[in-house]
């Protein structure tokens, strides 16, 4: 194919999904302009047929972040070569990737590569250890040769040759695992909700008011002083407990401990061309 262009589109609160598509670009050996939607909505989202165009976002309770797709709505493709990447906490990335694929072809994409990697999970603290450090650098060397593989056949085809995502096959976890998991959702659900939103809290002694969480925040939940969180707002990516340089926020959530419990083998990251 002949390629004129590259870009990276992508959504990357924690940083996870931005190391993994860097990677893969550098495999690809792509020099590709970064537009972060991270933090605002970019204004040029449209893409000629010769582009080639890297999608990577993160994976929420098994789906896209939907501020991510909310961020990304306006892009427009003209049969132009995409390649998408999902980043989940190594429990599973269930219907992210077709819920990707359908997005962007919908918009006049053709997904020629897919892939799901694992990132350190948004829940994952000292305490509840899940699959911290991810990616780590076996992580990357993937993606890097995931990269190559896609330059190969991006070299050997002169149109783009679209890929079913359904056909990836994602890792296998324990019966045991999966059943406890699905016990202990069952649970939750028959629980009484509380009456506001869970989001992280402030430790008022610890915290500097430093303002770094409030900067890093993708969605303007946190006040200036970093100090309180508008849970209405908070999408739960913990971006700002894991930049605060003085470990005040802290989430507490159920969902730690058992992610924790089940899910601590490490799932390797799947790909398709």
């Amino acid at each position: 194919m002949n390629i004129k262009s590259s870009a990276i589109v992508l959504f990357s609160p924690t940083g996870t999904s931005s190391k993994v598509v860097g990677a893969v670009c550098d495999g690809c050996r792509c020099a590709a302009r970064v537009i972060d939607a991270t933090y605002t909505t970019p204004d040029n989202l449209e893409f000629a047929s010769d582009a080639l165009v890297f999608v990577a976002v993160p994976v929420y309770g098994g789906k896209v972040a939907p501020l991510a797709l909310q961020r990304m709505e306006a892009m427009r493709g003209d049969k132009t070569p995409v390649v998408l990447i999902v980043v989940y906490g190594n429990r599973a990335y269930e219907g992210a990737l077709s819920q990707l694929d359908e997005f962007v072809t919908q918009r006049g994409f053709v997904t020629v590569g897919a892939a799901a990697f694992v990132g350190e999970h948004s829940y994952s603290s000292k305490e509840h250890p899940i699959a911290v450090g991810r990616p780590d650098m076996t992580d990357l060397a993937d993606a890097r040769n995931f990269g190559k593989e896609l330059a190969t056949k991006l070299a050997a085809i002169t149109v783009p040759r679209m890929v079913d995502v359904t056909r990836l096959v994602p890792p296998r976890d324990s019966l045991w695992s999966k059943l406890r998991f699905i016990f202990f959702i069952l649970r939750q659900r028959n629980k009484k909700k509380p009456a506001t939103k869970p989001a992280p809290v402030v430790d008022m002694e610890a915290c500097k008011g430093c303002g770094k969480c409030t900067r890093l925040c993708p969605n303007g939940a946190i006040s200036p002083d970093g100090k309180h969180t508008d849970a209405e707002r908070c999408i739960k990516c913990c971006a700002c407990v894991k930049c605060c340089p003085a470990r005040a926020r802290h989430f507490a959530t159920p969902y730690a401990p058992i992610l924790s419990q089940c899910f601590a083998a490490r799932k390797s990251p799947v790909t398709i061309l």
